[in-house]
């Protein structure tokens, strides 16, 4: 095994952000939209639990996803045991 400092594609290379994840907007690599369905929820709050992006808002009694950083990765569609949450087409704007 080569040591990095020997061989430098060896490893990849990062590189750090100068902006804060307020200013990284990461919604628009969406393709799908998850939409709450607030008659069908029963507030378990599994959405918010799994969501990797933290984008399940929980302030009121129905979870609502903040679109600005959702990726649309469909872990909320698919785990939500109430089968309250769908996907829909994005539509560009």
């Amino acid at each position: 095994m080569p040591l990095l400092d020997e061989d430098p594609k060896a490893y990849p290379r990062v590189m750090i952000a100068t902006r804060s994840m307020d200013e990284n907007l990461t919604g628009n690599w969406r393709t799908l939209r998850p939409i709450i369905d607030a008659a069908k929820c029963t507030g378990c709050q599994i959405c918010w639990k799994l969501c990797p992006e933290a984008c399940v808002d929980l302030t009121d009694k129905v979870p609502s996803i903040d679109m600005d950083y959702c990726k649309g990765c469909g872990i909320c569609v698919s785990e939500c045991p109430a089968h309250c949450v769908q996907f829909v087409a994005e539509v560009a704007s």
